[in-house]
């Protein structure tokens, strides 16, 4: 059933027309609460400017905060340049292929380590997202609630497709996108749903301004930041300080920068 609906409907998409591991890491962290389809554009942009480990090692935080614009959870890029930092120093610019090494990798969870490690290297790791949850909790838990992963997981490794799991995934990931469609979500019976919190007014969305001012001005003093962003100067202070913390600016004098 699953396979069927893949060889009819199964989408095309830019990280699927790959093996290379660079793509794939690439792919599944932008992929972390970003939907596909806004993806692809930034996917596509960020290989051709950023094309290996190599390169995005090497590149200024912000040349890749400017590539990355549009996205969001700009820790995201952050932790990808660091990852590319760590394999080029470490493992001489070969990504490892284990969940277990991965995960100690910044911005690489369980799950994204799972994936990576399936779609990169075609290993069958046990691997449980949004649509995959989406497929086992209508095929197997119709008219429950609270589903928790670790019911559906024995699922997932006795349907595993262990030759092919590349292929398996993907298919798994079209059907709960189809069934997002015609259903009410059943990822929302998921015990580990959570719904997104508010973007407008957010310190996410003052952080992102943040960045982004930086990105395009090259540095800006606090109250410089206030007035473009029309936040109060205490409210962009305690995002400064997030945002130092977490190695994303420096600050020189009274004015701050791109770390």
């Amino acid at each position: 059933m699953i396979y069927d609906h893949y060889k009819r409907h199964g989408r095309t998409l830019p990280w699927r027309r790959t093996r290379d591991p660079y793509h794939i890491v690439v792919s599944e962290i932008m992929l972390q609460q970003t939907q596909a389809d806004r993806v692809v554009p930034k996917f596509q942009e960020f290989i051709r400017v950023f094309p290996d480990f190599e390169s995005l090692a090497h590149a200024s935080l912000g040349s890749v905060l400017k590539v990355w614009q549009g996205l969001g959870y700009n820790r995201r890029a952050l932790a990808l340049k660091r990852i590319a930092e760590r394999v080029v120093t470490e493992f001489n610019g070969t990504l490892p292929q284990t969940t277990a090494t991965l995960t100690t990798f910044p911005g690489i969870g369980t799950t994204t380590a799972a994936s990576i490690v399936a779609f990169a290297f075609n290993k069958p790791a046990l691997c449980i997202e949004t649509n995959i949850r989406t497929v086992f909790i209508h095929c197997f838990f119709a008219g429950r609630k609270q589903v928790r992963d670790d019911e559906i997981l024995p699922l997932v490794e006795k349907t595993l497709d262990r030759r092919n799991p590349r292929t398996w995934y993907n298919a798994l990931m079209d059907y709960g996108m189809m069934l997002k469609r015609l259903h009410r979500n059943p990822s929302h019976n998921s015990a580990h749903y959570r719904k997104q919190s508010r973007f407008s007014g957010s310190n996410r969305q003052v952080r992102g301004g943040i960045l982004r001012v930086l990105t395009q001005q090259g540095s800006a003093s606090v109250s410089e930041l206030a007035e473009a962003l029309y936040v109060k100067e205490e409210h962009i202070l305690a995002n400064l300080s997030t945002l130092h913390t977490e190695g994303f600016i420096r600050k020189r004098k009274a004015r701050y920068a791109i770390a």
